[in-house]
């Protein structure tokens, strides 16, 4: 994963480690107060939310603990690898894309960072500037030309 995608992480980790446990924490003994727990919805719903934020809590650490963490600024190739901004000439439209590479955690295509596994991204490894990318999309082949490549 990417330098910034660690982050992103370790920031939601940290929210859910902290506040977001608290709140439920607190959610909690509120709704103990009100008596009988075996027919306490508002307890029953707040102990569910509990066990999936630590359930959340779980999965990040695993994440976090086996990633191999890259930062693109320190890459100098000239082909697309992992961590690349690729701006692209979508030759069917004419119009320009910005995308980055990154892992499949930190994917979000709405801000422009699609997984390394994604049909796209597997289309522009190990391609240069200039070269022409055809990409199976499911409204049909796309091609795409490489304008510029940036490790940043």
């Amino acid at each position: 994963m990417t330098k910034q995608g660690a982050e992103a992480l370790r920031e939601t980790l940290a929210y859910l480690k902290g506040e977001n446990r608290h709140r439920i924490v607190r959610t909690i003994e509120e709704a103990r107060a009100h008596g009988d727990l075996s027919e306490n919805a508002e307890y029953h719903a707040a102990k569910e939310e509990q066990g999936m934020n630590e359930g959340k809590i779980k999965s990040l650490e695993d994440k976090l603990a086996r990633a191999h963490v890259i930062d693109p600024a320190t890459i100098t190739v000239d082909r697309i690898v992992f961590g690349a901004t690729v701006d692209l000439i979508d030759l069917d439209e004419g119009t320009e894309v910005t995308y980055q590479v990154v892992g499949v955690d930190e994917a979000d295509i709405e801000h422009g960072k699609v997984s390394i596994t994604s049909p796209i991204a597997r289309a522009m490894i190990g391609k240069e500037e200039g070269d022409v990318i055809n990409v199976q999309a499911p409204s049909g082949l796309r091609e795409y030309e490489v304008q510029e490549i940036r490790y940043e």
